[in-house]
């Protein structure tokens, strides 16, 4: 397996992926026909907070079989990181994709001295990567029913002054 950047030509594959990654997910609500992570992706792509050495698609015999994404987030002024979405060919999950994927992306925003990322997500999941509660570190949502599933992964350059209120890119919020 082979993780780089994201490149244009990969947006069809990386839009398959989360298609397919997503779709179980919203199977009881026949209001959605496209799960929304495929359309954040895309408008993700289009919005200021868009870091393009942050998205990185997992390769597998030149097949994308695994992407995730890394965006500019605010706590306050202090500019973050927000993750997601995270996304691995359905037929390739429990091969650690995921994993090489999230420690892929983890170090890139480590060695660019970022602080924080910020995630929405399964807190048993994202714990072994070394998410806590947010609000463990005085960090919480601006959106307060995504409390219980709110984490932020403290990196190197964590400052524990860096407090308060955690604000997604905008497009997080049309979803």
């Amino acid at each position: 397996m082979l993780i780089r950047r994201e490149i244009p030509i990969d947006a069809p594959a990386i839009a398959e992926i989360h298609r397919g990654a997503f779709a179980a997910h919203y199977a009881e609500d026949p209001a959605v026909t496209e799960p929304p992570e495929v359309a954040l992706v895309e408008a993700l792509r289009a919005d200021e907070s868009w870091m393009p050495t942050l998205s990185l698609v997992a390769l597998e015999n030149d097949t994308v079989v695994g992407h995730i994404l890394l965006t500019r987030a605010g706590i306050g002024p202090f500019p973050v990181l927000a993750l997601g979405p995270l996304g691995v060919d359905p037929d390739r999950h429990k091969t650690g994709i995921g994993s090489a994927l999230m420690h892929a992306a983890l170090g890139a925003a480590d060695a660019m001295d970022e602080p924080v990322v910020g995630l929405v997500g399964d807190p048993v999941y994202y714990s072994r990567f070394g998410f806590v509660p947010g609000a463990r570190l005085g960090i919480v949502p601006d959106e307060a029913e995504w409390a219980e599933y709110f984490q932020v992964r403290p990196l190197t350059a964590y400052d524990p002054a860096l407090s308060g209120e955690f604000r997604y890119p905008a497009p997080f919020y049309a979803l």
